[in-house]
């Protein structure tokens, strides 16, 4: 484990958004697990990316993907949506491996880690109803992260960090903005079912399709 990942580098984690990071996979089994189709992907930079984004405007319930490969960690950062925070994704992502997954929204904040297609701990930071009660959980190194940056703007930022640092990896401003595959997802292409009672993971319930519209 590093330590020391720049609260004030990961702008692009103050904002709605949703990252995961899977251990193993390549960008291209990212994109199948998440639902969309890999030979879609492109590299392109961050501005390159924001302008697929762009061309689905008048789409409702479209995400832009991108993912990339850090040491034994595949990322995939995801604007404008929250599929990466579904349990039926999750599921796949995680099937065979793990996955960390970390949601800011308008009013939602969600921390997730998945194992082998199970969800391990799932809840959303502050909620104290949402606490995990597993005695590992990560529940006091999240609520010590946001509260070091107390009164900030700074969104799941500290939370993304503590990802980062917990695995050994940058995914700062400057790293994302480069070139990774990208694409856009609509969230119909999601693996997604109805949850009806067999949800069993810890805490909140984490946004399914169709997410707040």
């Amino acid at each position: 484990m590093t330590a020391g990942t720049d609260v004030g580098s990961l702008t692009w984690a103050t904002a709605w958004m949703c990252v995961t990071f899977t251990r193993g996979l390549s960008p291209e089994e990212v994109f199948a697990r998440y639902g969309a189709d890999p030979e879609q992907a492109r590299p392109l930079d961050a501005d390159e990316a924001s302008d697929l984004l762009a061309g689905d405007s008048g789409d409702e319930g479209v995400s832009l993907l991108r993912s990339g490969r850090l040491g034994e960690w595949a990322f995939c950062v995801e604007e404008d949506g929250a599929v990466g925070s579904w349990s039926e994704a999750l599921t796949e992502l995680s099937r065979g491996t793990e996955t960390y997954s970390v949601l800011t929204t308008e009013g939602l904040d969600v921390f997730q880690y998945w194992r082998d297609g199970e969800c391990v701990e799932n809840f959303e930071p502050g909620m104290e109803h949402t606490r995990p009660e597993r005695a590992d959980s990560w529940w006091d190194r999240v609520e010590a992260a946001l509260a070091a940056h107390e009164g900030e703007d700074t969104g799941m930022a500290p939370v993304v960090a503590l990802v980062l640092d917990h695995l050994g990896i940058t995914l700062d401003d400057d790293t994302l903005a480069g070139p990774w595959p990208s694409l856009t997802l609509a969230e119909d292409d999601a693996p997604s079912a109805p949850r009806g009672d067999t949800y069993a993971g810890e805490g909140p319930v984490p946004p399914q399709p169709p997410f707040a519209g």
